[in-house]
């Protein structure tokens, strides 16, 4: 454990540090929030529980955050993604409903192909970010983040009813299962031990239900938060716990928490909404232009198309970019500024990487200095200090693809 302390200390980390998106410490208020089927798990096993978009979750186990995320990287880590909300949108008509709330070509979607798409407002702002999978079994499964539970499932409630109305066959479930999240290089070979399917022909970003350990009725998706080859499990909640200690039987398997998935999403450049993206950010200045489905952008028929598409080929006033620098770590609402010492912009997430060692961050620089290799400024504790941005992600990123 020396090592790892060491490097805390190296690396500028207290666990009174973590980014605050992370929630606080419990008290005795915690009955009133939500908890995922594994919380009696969680604290079993040393889990640190805060408070996290109104749920009880762990923010790290025994082992430090650092070696945390170092274990990810190196082998596998198992994460509770159970706060996230689940839903299915069916119907024949479901991918009409879907279109008319999303930014993505949904149709283009083969038969178990997922696609991180965005729900969007007529301003262009961003209201989410999410997974939508186009299953073989005749409906839509949705993913969303849990911050915007209500929003989302009102929004997606609302649009339903609104085609209903007009006499289209669509309807929505809210998927009540467990949802585990199997992380790192050797997720793939610890997760084969246990289901009959090919793994080696589920590539990235696509899904199928198979019985896992035992569990029957399990969507499996291999997609992740952390920028390696992983897989997220929608499991019943009944075998969410049978499922999670079947995993933890390997030794290249161990616990991670939200502060680990956070420094882990960093490093492999992916936002987190609320900080890094929101209703006043639109896709092109979240650096998100990707995600716009190439026959979406020419009907210009999903809400916000008309701000949102002529900033493709535009100078956007401002953009998301990564910055890298030494000295202090930098963290959200830091001050970034040109080199003639004028605020141009301000950092919305930012930690020491534990795989760079060296502290890395995103934020919302005028176009002009979005370019990477441009010297700025941050400022840091009152003291500025000097950042270049840089490409992201900051760790290559290693999502399985079929060659």
């Amino acid at each position: 454990m020396r090592p790892a302390v060491s490097m805390v200390a190296r690396l500028g980390f207290r666990l009174q540090e973590l980014p605050s998106v992370l929630g606080r410490r419990l008290s005795c208020a915690q009955d009133v929030l939500r908890r995922t089927p594994l919380y009696d798990f969680h604290l079993a096993h040393g889990g640190k529980m805060v408070e996290f978009a109104g749920w009880s979750l762990p923010v790290q186990y025994r082992d430090s955050h650092v070696d945390s995320h170092l274990h990810t990287r190196q082998h596998c880590s198992l994460f509770d993604v159970s706060h996230m909300l689940q839903t299915k949108i069916l119907g024949s008509d479901r991918v009409k409903v879907m279109e008319s709330i999303v930014v993505g070509d949904i149709a283009e979607l083969k038969p178990n192909q997922g696609t991180l798409s965005l729900f969007t407002n007529e301003a262009g702002g961003i209201l989410d970010d999410l997974i939508v999978t186009n299953t073989s079994e005749g409906y839509l499964y949705v993913v969303s983040n849990a911050g915007c539970c209500d929003k989302d499932l009102a929004l997606m409630q609302n649009k339903v009813r609104e085609f209903q109305n007009k006499g289209s066959d669509v309807g929505l479930e809210v998927v009540d299962n467990a949802l585990l999240a199997l992380q790192g290089p050797t997720a793939a070979q610890v997760l084969q031990a246990g289901v009959a399917d090919d793994l080696r022909k589920l590539p990235f970003m696509t899904s199928a239900v198979m019985e896992v350990f035992g569990v029957s009725g399990c969507r499996v998706t291999r997609c992740g938060y952390t920028g390696e080859d992983g897989v997220e499990i929608s499991v019943p909640a009944a075998g969410a716990v049978h499922l999670a200690a079947a995993l933890l039987e390997n030794p290249e398997v161990k616990l991670a928490g939200l502060a680990a998935r956070d420094s882990l999403r960093l490093e492999a450049g992916l936002c987190l909404y609320g900080k890094d993206i929101d209703e006043r950010t639109t896709p092109v200045e979240g650096s998100l232009g990707w995600t716009l489905g190439k026959r979406r952008r020419a009907a210009m028929d999903f809400p916000g198309a008309k701000v949102i598409v002529p900033q493709l080929k535009s100078k956007v006033q401002q953009r998301r970019v990564g910055l890298m620098c030494e000295g202090a770590p930098m963290r959200a609402h830091s001050p970034i500024l040109s080199t003639e010492g004028t605020v141009i912009g301000t950092v919305t997430s930012g930690c020491p990487s534990p795989c760079l060692k060296r502290n890395v961050a995103m934020g919302y620089v005028p176009y002009e200095y979005s370019r990477p290799g441009t010297l700025l400024l941050v400022e840091v504790r009152r003291k500025q200090q000097m950042a270049v941005v840089s490409k992201m992600p900051f760790v290559p990123t290693n999502y399985y693809t079929l060659k």
